[in-house]
């Protein structure tokens, strides 16, 4: 194939006589005529300067753009958005973060479609950039592959590793009178040294593992650390795995199918990810056509060890398993044991078995970052999708089996994120509770805000172990402690979490998928008589959209279902 062959699109806007306002636009850019005739890679940075994982995205972007001429390619930077789920959370700004993720990939459709790119490279870091940058580059269809920002180094704080969720417990700790002054200061100043997103297997490496799994991203990109001499190597050397995209045409949706989406969700499970795979994988398997439900999730955990000792139930960072190989050498340990599928394309243009021929799978241990596969943390995964007359479409619990299997207790109902976390400050939780949230779904809140805040100072409080939370809201990867998200249908559409009552005994039952409340049918019809959606008020573009468009947790909470 000839580089002319290559400008599969861009020649309508570079090297089209009929076009010359194209042209004459592009040449007041500065590009010379040799760049011209180069196929045009967009190159969409989700950075900003506020958030510690976004900080450097323009960076790395700016190193791609560099490297792209050694391969013969026009890489031009174009921005996209992100939203810290660390600076929002807790505060009415957290309905954005979810809805960030659509938000990027229209950008980046819109961006690529709208100028005729052949190609894109997406630099993402925080949360929702990844599955977002996935979804952009699904919708394009065209050569794409995303460079993750890399994993934040770990504080330290007077001999203790701190990360971000170590904020939010502190100020647990701090309501309940078990920390200085001195030292919640001190966790605060120390827990984020710099650059990179949050440490544990919270969402940030738990999508950029999954997405590397997937294909979407090269070898090690979800394990190199953010200040790491391999991530700067990474950056330099995506254009040359580019351009044999290019020349191979291997497109997203070559890539994302459904034995490459198993893959996604096997790590997810395995490394003890975060609840928000599901709902991003669930999205990244619509956009890519392929048909994968709540059933299949449940079907992988049953067969998927936990094996991956991570942050937040577990001791280790992300650091920790690119001292021992990265992902790359993880992988192996999992294919070499028959969980992958190793003829899956990725963006290298070999297959995941390929890609792995040459690597050393990790060596587990029982006191190391992963576990043998014979002695696992937990015999299954730790995502458990629950169904129940209080969950009639399906809910998604984390539970590593080390707060136990089983919850029973009474309702302690809250209709906003605000009134739980006034309650659990002024100590009006008590152990054997059971804590409701509701109004914070994807149409209710809107945008279904994570209740890090709740959970943390829950376990900041010393009750994680004897206090359980059910929200039809999300949770943050860096949660921990017995909890189910995402329950549907949620409240502001009816669903049976809107009519529950303080008293009501509830009980979760992980052994068996079940998430239900001693309240009968004709009790719930009866109740249903007299209620009505909680008021939305002074909703407005983003959100009013949002709340009109969105899906359900169970089907992804994508905005083009309709």
């Amino acid at each position: 194939m000839t580089q002319n062959n290559l400008k599969k699109y861009s020649w309508e806007i570079s090297d089209n006589d009929e076009h010359p306002a194209g042209k004459a636009m592009l040449y007041a850019t500065g590009l010379s005529d040799k760049k011209m005739k180069q196929p045009f890679v967009g190159i969409a940075s989700c950075g900003y300067e506020s958030n510690p994982c976004n900080m450097h995205l323009n960076d790395f972007a700016g190193l791609i753009k560099a490297s792209s001429q050694e391969y013969d390619l026009t890489g031009l930077v174009f921005n996209t958005i992100g939203i810290s789920d660390g600076t929002s959370m807790g505060t009415l700004g957290m309905r954005y973060s979810l809805v960030s993720r659509d938000i990027i990939a229209d950008s980046i459709e819109s961006f690529i479609l709208g100028h005729s790119f052949d190609g894109c490279v997406a630099v993402a870091g925080c949360d929702k950039n990844m599955p977002g940058a996935v979804m952009g580059m699904l919708r394009i269809n065209r050569p794409s592959i995303m460079v993750y920002g890399g994993t934040i180094a770990s504080g330290h704080y007077k001999g203790e590793k701190l990360n971000i969720v170590s904020a939010f417990e502190a100020f647990g700790k701090k309501i309940q009178g078990a920390i200085t002054e001195e030292d919640y200061d001190g966790v605060i100043r120390n827990a984020c040294p710099g650059k990179g997103a949050c440490g544990g297997m919270y969402t940030a490496n738990t999508m950029s593992s999954a997405i590397e799994a997937m294909g979407m991203s090269l070898p090690y990109s979800s394990s190199n650390p953010a200040n790491s001499a391999e991530k700067l190597k990474e950056c330099q050397d995506v254009n040359h795995f580019m351009r044999i995209l290019l020349e191979k045409d291997i497109k997203p949706k070559d890539i994302v199918t459904r034995k490459s989406i198993e893959n996604a969700v096997t790590v997810a499970i395995a490394l003890g990810g975060s609840t928000n795979a599901v709902l991003h994988i669930l999205a990244i398997a619509r956009t890519a056509g392929v048909e994968f439900t709540l059933e299949d999730f449940k079907a992988i955990n049953a067969k998927t060890p936990l094996i991956g000792d991570f942050k937040p139930s577990g001791k280790f960072m992300m650091e920790d398993l690119f001292e021992q190989g990265g992902l790359p050498a993880f992988m192996k340990y999992m294919l070499n044991n028959g969980f992958l599928h190793g003829d899956c394309l990725t963006v290298t243009g070999k297959t995941v078995a390929e890609n792995l021929a040459n690597i050393d799978p990790i060596v587990p241990s029982v006191v190391n970052v992963i576990h043998p596969l014979e002695t696992p943390i937990k015999k299954s995964g730790h995502l458990c999708i629950l169904k129940g007359n209080l969950a009639p479409e399906g809910a998604v619990s984390k539970i590593t089996g080390k707060e136990g299997t089983a919850f029973t207790g009474p309702a302690v109902v809250f209709d906003s994120e605000l009134e739980a976390n006034d309650a659990i400050r002024d100590h009006k939780v008590k152990a054997g509770d059971v804590v409701v949230i509701r109004n914070v779904g994807p149409k209710g809140a809107p945008g279904m805000p994570e209740m890090l805040k709740p959970t943390s100072m829950i376990i900041g409080a010393g009750l994680g172990s004897d206090v359980a939370l059910i929200t039809d809201g999300r949770f943050s990867g860096g949660t921990h402690g017995f909890v189910v998200g995402h329950v549907t249908p949620e409240a502001w559409c009816g669903g049976p979490i809107g009519l529950l009552k303080d008293g009501d005994i509830i009980t979760i039952d992980a052994d068996n998928f079940n998430l239900s409340v001693n309240v009968s049918e004709e009790e719930f019809a009866e109740r249903k008589k007299s209620w009505s959606p909680k008021p939305i008020e002074g909703l407005q573009g983003t959100l009013k959209k949002y709340n009109k468009l969105v899906a359900t947790a169970s089907e992804g909470c994508v905005t083009d279902k309709f």
